[in-house]
């Protein structure tokens, strides 16, 4: 599913250079199937990270 954002404010994001407003944060959210809370969510020290997506673009 497809956010409708822009990959490289995607990636500036993930860098922390930018801010999110709450509109992107639920775009983020819904391509994502998740709630919005989730995406603030910090695993415990005894829990394993969060997988990581896959790198380089989806198919089309």
């Amino acid at each position: 599913m497809d956010a409708g954002i822009d990959r490289t404010y995607v990636s500036r994001l993930e860098r922390g250079l930018e801010n999110p407003t709450v509109a992107v944060l639920e775009k983020l959210a819904q391509a994502l199937e998740a709630k919005i809370v989730d995406l603030f969510e910090v695993p415990q020290a005894n829990e394993p990270p969060p997988q990581l997506l896959r790198k380089g673009r989806r198919p089309k």
